[in-house]
């Protein structure tokens, strides 16, 4: 990937990276591939993991000192960026021929927009990328382990929030997009504060879109453009992952005023869930009611206290 020295790049790449270098050194290699040349800039942060990122010949490697988190990697990352635009990117992404290309026409075409393509798993299956901002009804339906038989239904998308009419070969303007793939302009996203550190993982992207919203930016999917998700790939094991969430959801509910009743809401689809699995208990004795649900309560417990 080739630059000349002293030039202003119209795109920087940020992949935020953790944990084991190799998803993010294959997805350096696709880009690379691509053939772009001084037009953009790649950084990569490393959030003080405990595998370093390696020095890699053509991209900047930047070096926190302390384990900050998604929003506190992608801004110590934008500090150092020059471009117009920049493209923040999960490690474990695929992307198609022609990506940074086809982005970068999107962006012009768009204008101020924040922009995210359609992003699919490997076995092609969509992951919702635009989504409605949260209110607690979505929270309780997917805290409602009963409907998770429903999760391959319109139906249950639509329950937990996401904007269904963001799907392939479409564009649409949902509340927010996906964090895994998303591009807008430097100066906009410096405009409103960059992302809120108080959240480690999951909700930065949505706290940064609303304020965006408020500035009138707009948030644009785009379904022409399609890029491959592994998900999860740097977040950790399940029950942390579970956690992360639960706690970024009460600190965007604090600061946003969606709602003071969370917790309560969440504790009593957790009962409900309770009297679900006792039914279940009847037929399979392996179901465990009391210790799903003590498990439950304190997921809800420990969140409660990052508000």
């Amino acid at each position: 990937m080739r630059r000349r020295g002293g030039r202003v790049p119209l795109l920087s790449v940020i992949i935020p990276f953790y944990g084991d270098p190799a998803d993010t050194l294959a997805l350096l290699a696709e880009l690379e591939s691509q053939g772009i040349s001084d037009s953009v800039e790649i950084i990569v942060s490393d959030d003080c993991s405990p595998i370093s990122f390696p020095s890699h010949q053509g991209v900047t490697v930047v070096r926190r000192s302390s384990n900050g988190g998604f929003g506190s990697n992608v801004n110590t990352a934008v500090a150092v960026a020059r471009g117009e635009w920049v493209l923040i990117l999960n490690s474990d992404l695929t992307p198609p021929e022609n990506f940074l290309v086809r982005m970068i026409q999107a962006a012009q075409e768009e204008g101020a927009a924040l922009l995210s393509p359609h992003i699919v798993g490997h076995r092609g299956e969509s992951q919702w990328v635009g989504r409605k901002f949260p209110l607690t009804r979505h929270h309780m339906w997917e805290w409602f382990t009963p409907a998770a038989r429903f999760r391959s239904t319109v139906f249950w998308h639509a329950m937990v929030g996401h904007d269904v009419t963001c799907v392939g070969g479409k564009r649409a303007e949902p509340d927010w997009l996906m964090g895994a793939c998303m591009m807008l302009r430097r100066q906009d996203f410096n405009a409103v504060g960059g992302m809120d550190e108080r959240f480690f993982m999951n909700s930065e992207e949505i706290d940064l879109q609303r304020r965006l919203a408020e500035r009138g930016t707009k948030r644009v999917f785009r379904g022409d453009i399609v890029v491959e998700h592994l998900g999860g790939g740097s977040s950790g094991a399940s029950a942390q992952r579970r956690q992360w969430v639960l706690d970024s959801r009460f600190i965007y509910n604090a600061k946003w005023g969606q709602g003071q009743h969370l917790a309560l809401a969440l504790r009593l689809t957790s009962y409900a869930n309770f009297f679900f699995n006792l039914i279940r208990f009847i037929r399979n004795k392996a179901v465990t009611p009391r210790a799903g649900l003590r498990e439950e309560l304190a997921f809800i417990k420990r969140a409660e206290h990052k508000k």
